[in-house]
């Protein structure tokens, strides 16, 4: 199995399971994430995966102070989806994802970095 590994740059603020934003605004920030996963995928240019992979993100934020990487989680779903919208997994459901594995990556500019 090959693994592809790639940047999707934050389009906006991150997509956290612990903010209490209003629905409007929760829905544009998620809408961000999919089409910077989307583009991000497809600039890359690869052939997709036909079947069962292994998703890891690791997240990279600009400050160094604690956070729970699995609260990022409606971020790193936004983004998976984006993948699948452009063809690159067949589907993110279990049958043929398995995580997505969130991880902190470091210290940087706001991104996530993911390993499928």
């Amino acid at each position: 199995m090959r693994e592809s590994v790639f940047t999707v740059e934050a389009p906006t603020d991150w997509v956290n399971s612990n903010q209490r934003l209003h629905r409007m605004a929760e829905a544009k920030r998620t809408a961000l994430w999919r089409v910077a996963g989307r583009e991000a995928i497809l600039a890359m240019g690869w052939e997709p995966h036909a079947g069962r992979v292994h998703i890891f993100a690791h997240i990279w934020k600009p400050r160094a102070g604690r956070y729970d990487p699995n609260n990022l989680w409606p971020t790193v779903k936004a983004v998976v989806d984006g993948v699948v919208e452009a063809g690159f997994i067949v589907d993110d459901d279990h049958l043929h994802v398995v995580g997505p594995d969130m991880r902190h990556g470091g210290k940087g500019p706001a991104a996530l970095v993911l390993t499928i």
